[in-house]
């Protein structure tokens, strides 16, 4: 899931080969770029909604991970 010593982004070209290195890169492979491609109004509303939330969850994942909560 995650892996602090093997957290590296991966380029378009290895992740279409093998994905993320870990749960939590994936996030920021893709998950976190996906606002950025809506193109109604509703959408990006939504999806900002959307993206602070996943921002949030990993602000908490990784605050429990370092042992701050």
């Amino acid at each position: 899931m995650y892996d602090p010593n093997n957290n590296e982004l991966v380029n378009e070209e290895e992740y279409k080969q093998k994905g993320s290195n870990t749960s939590i890169s994936h996030f920021y492979d893709k998950l976190l770029k996906i606002k950025d491609l809506m193109n109604t109004d509703t959408a990006k509303i939504i999806a900002q909604e959307r993206h602070k939330y996943l921002e949030d969850f990993l602000q908490e994942f990784l605050d429990e991970w370092n042992g701050e909560k």
